[in-house]
C-alpha cells in the first residue's frame, strides 16, 4: 500500500509541457540562478560586510596554500 502511494506521488509530479509554454518557462527570471553580474555583486557585498571570503568553490583547502 505504501509503495502504491509513493508511486502515485511520483507520477503526479510529471507534467507534459506544450511547445508554446516552454518559452515562458525558459525566461531568465524563471532560472534558479539569476543574473550572473548581480550574483557576483551580491557575493562581493556579502564578503565585504562579513569581513571574510571563500567557501564558494574557490581554490585552496584551508591550509593556507593555493
Amino acid at each position: 500500500m505504501t509503495a502504491l502511494l509513493a508511486i502515485g506521488a511520483l507520477v503526479a509530479g510529471c507534467a507534459h509541457v506544450k511547445p508554446w509554454q516552454r518559452e515562458r518557462l525558459a525566461k531568465a527570471k524563471m532560472q534558479l540562478s539569476g543574473d550572473a553580474q548581480a550574483t557576483e555583486l551580491e557575493q562581493h557585498v556579502y564578503e565585504s560586510r562579513e569581513g571574510s571570503a571563500g567557501g564558494t568553490g574557490g581554490a585552496g583547502g584551508g591550509c593556507g596554500c593555493n
